[in-house]
């Protein structure tokens, strides 16, 4: 028999009626003859309710609690969603994170899952049940203290993609908003098309650069085990967009029409996220300096740090660190940063909160010379100033102003050739590198301290 694991984003159940929608949509998938597991997210926004309320009360909650106060939105769903099942005369049964055997390893708000247990699971298949599974959420170690875990913003994605692993799916199946992966936001960029393919490596940037239709670490995953993720709207019937190994086969009911192992354009999308903060520490002694004084107490605090630049000033005696940081964690960075600041004899920590990155995402972009290049006097004919620049061999990285991020999406999206049809005359010329000035201005600021 076919086992199928399905995730509901949390627009996918906001509400009684979408509840309905989504048990009709679980019960024509077991009528069809398989079984099911479902992962869900909270409804709509509770999340950020809870969160708020938290906030009320106490200016910077403990994590423990907030992990736990968290994880009842996902509770809630799932039993909501199981009575709606049952309703529908489909037995189904409700497993938070620890009753479905999700151990992780005890950090709270960004848990890594360590391992899966099944068994749970595979018992209530076995009694002919559907599994509802509350996303997001784990359980600190088995055999361990119990605490409560949730895994990060997106986090039932993982669970779902943890899940298909541990019972050894076909695939996973990730229902949301949106028709699928496209080639931007297309509330950004409505000129974005859907993407009816893409690789493991392309979608992971994509996600850990802004994109959020899918958790990075769920593709991380579906990349290490190789299986297949599909995306698709839960609203209406469609194909989706496949994550996989290029080339790789998939199972039937993922085939594809057509051939998407090779693109003309090496450029698959462009993503943006102003939920950044861009962090200065100034005037830190040269002399006796190493990076990671800096560093691995952000590390140490939990605190992912992204863009970096490092510059000294024009005496050469003192530099400027600037490196960039999620919003919601810059409060803790500054304490931290505060507190290295003063160990190291720095001069002042400058923060900005107006700003965003572009990101240029591909497989071309190391072996397609003058990309940069292009993606930069595209920026600089428009007047968007380029704060800070960083790299990998699939993506470029632009920090710019938070409101020119909009325009930066959309110029960039027409001049490497992403559009849906022709684009508008005055921004023809940007496609195909006819910018002009290009020639004539070889550099570009890539960091201005």
């Amino acid at each position: 028999m076919t086992l199928v694991v399905q995730k509901y984003g949390g627009s996918s159940v906001a509400g009684v009626a979408r509840m309905q929608a989504v048990a009709g949509r679980v019960a024509a998938t077991v009528a069809g003859g398989a079984q099911v597991v479902v992962v869900v997210s909270a409804m709509g926004d509770t999340t950020d309710e809870l969160i708020a309320m938290a906030e009320a009360l106490h200016p910077d909650p403990a994590h423990r609690e907030l992990d736990l106060l968290m994880s009842t939105g996902e509770t809630v769903a799932c039993a909501l969603l199981a009575l709606a099942l049952q309703a529908a005369g489909v037995p189904a049964r409700a497993l938070t994170g620890a009753q479905a055997g999700i151990y992780t390893d005890g950090t709270h708000r960004r848990a890594a899952i360590v391992q899966v247990d099944p068994r749970r699971v595979r018992e209530t298949l076995a009694a002919g049940e559907v599994a509802i599974v509350a996303g997001f959420q784990g359980v600190r170690g088995a055999g361990l203290d119990g605490e409560i875990t949730t895994l990060g913003r997106g986090g039932s994605d993982t669970s779902a993609v943890a899940l298909a692993i541990g019972l050894g799916a076909d695939c996973c199946e990730i229902y949301t908003d949106v028709d699928g992966v496209f080639t931007a936001d297309p509330r950004v960029e409505p000129a974005a098309r859907l993407i009816p393919r893409i690789g493991y490596t392309e979608m992971l940037e994509l996600a850990q650069q802004g994109a959020r239709v899918m958790h990075s670490r769920a593709v991380e995953l579906g990349s290490l085990y190789n299986l297949p993720i599909v995306v698709r709207s839960s609203f209406h019937l469609g194909q989706g967009t496949v994550i996989a190994a290029p080339g790789a086969p998939l199972p039937p009911q993922l085939a594809l029409e057509g051939n998407h192992m090779e693109r003309d354009n090496k450029i698959c999308g462009v993503a943006h996220d102003s939920n950044i903060a861009r962090v200065t520490v100034a005037g830190l002694p040269h002399a006796h300096l190493e990076l990671h004084q800096v560093f691995t107490p952000l590390a140490a605090a939990g605190i992912n740090v992204d863009a970096i630049a490092y510059a000294l000033d024009a005496d050469g005696h003192t530099a400027d660190c600037s490196f960039t940081v999620a919003e919601s964690d810059l409060a803790r960075t500054v304490q931290v940063a505060g507190t290295v600041a003063v160990e190291l004899g720095a001069r002042e920590i400058r923060t900005r909160r107006d700003v965003a990155k572009v990101s240029l995402v591909g497989v071309g972009v190391e072996d397609t010379p003058g990309l940069a290049a292009r993606a930069f006097a595209v920026l600089a004919q428009a007047g968007i100033p380029i704060e800070m620049v960083t790299t990998s061999q699939i993506r470029i990285t632009c920090l710019v102003p938070q409101s020119r991020m909009d325009d930066a999406v959309h110029l960039l999206h027409h001049a490497f050739n992403l559009d849906a049809g022709d684009p508008p005359p005055e921004l023809a010329a940007l496609r195909n590198g006819h910018v002009a000035g290009l020639e004539a201005r070889p550099e570009v600021t890539l960091w201005n301290g």
